[in-house]
């Protein structure tokens, strides 16, 4: 039995749903979101409550049913509030800054990391005298914006012994004693 797959979606006012020939269509905020689902699949809309009804009992049919619900609930999610991710470059000078779409990292190599960011990603940077630079990245479509971070963070993770790297704000590094002399 999937959980996540059987919990009802309620529909924002913000968003407006369609369903037709396998693709899910929101649409809110001036901003259109798509996802085709695999045959047999159903979405059922009815007095602003949305479900996911999955066509068998097979294995993949249910594994299938909890990713779609989720992944139509951050659709919900993204046309009406959106996702935001913000990344700290702990590290002795560790600089970031942005042009437009551009991202410019500098983080201990010898030259600079460069990153052509798509249209969908909006990025900030804000630095400040005696405190980490920090990152932000927001965009509407979840899977892009953590496919990005991911992709920056692994420039440089955090490692154990100092704590220099990329990190979420929040984020705690569990750090390991050096060595004992």
């Amino acid at each position: 039995m999937s959980r996540i797959g059987n919990a009802i979606i309620n529909i924002p006012a913000a968003a407006t749903v369609e369903f037709k020939d396998s693709v899910v269509t929101i649409s809110g905020n001036n901003i259109t979101m798509t996802r085709e689902l695999k045959e047999g699949f159903d979405v059922k809309i009815e007095d602003g409550i949305l479900t996911v009804v999955r066509p068998s009992e097979s294995k993949e049919d249910k594994s299938l049913h909890g990713l779609y619900r989720s992944l139509i609930n951050n659709m919900f999610i993204g046309v009406t509030e959106g996702f935001k991710k913000q990344l700290e470059l702990v590290g002795v000078g560790y600089r970031a800054s942005n042009q437009g779409q551009r991202i410019d990292l500098s983080l201990g190599f010898s030259h600079n990391i460069v990153m052509e960011l798509p249209e969908e990603i909006k990025v900030e940077t804000l630095t400040e005298k005696g405190k980490n630079p920090i990152v932000t990245l927001s965009s509407h479509d979840n899977q892009l914006l953590g496919m990005i971070v991911a992709k920056i963070r692994a420039f440089r993770k955090p490692e154990p012994y100092k704590g220099k790297g990329i990190k979420f704000v929040g984020e705690i590094v569990r750090r390991k004693a050096g060595k004992s002399a």
